[in-house]
């Protein structure tokens, strides 16, 4: 795991908190900006995923 992995997974988690909150108090800015903040985040990971299977593939050859 690395840091993409981690912080993605974290702004993920935190868009989805920012997302319902917003739901909550009904607001569709912060349900708004949560929903970018999840995307952003599994961009991120997605982004680490690929450096490690990358580094994984330089390890087997």
């Amino acid at each position: 795991m690395n840091k993409d992995q981690i912080k993605g997974g974290m702004k993920d988690a935190a868009g989805k908190i920012q997302k319902e909150a917003g739901k909550v108090v009904g607001s569709k800015e912060h349900q708004a900006k949560g929903m970018s903040k999840q995307a952003e985040g599994k961009v991120q990971k997605g982004v680490g995923n690929v450096k490690d299977a990358m580094r994984d593939t330089r390890k087997d050859h």
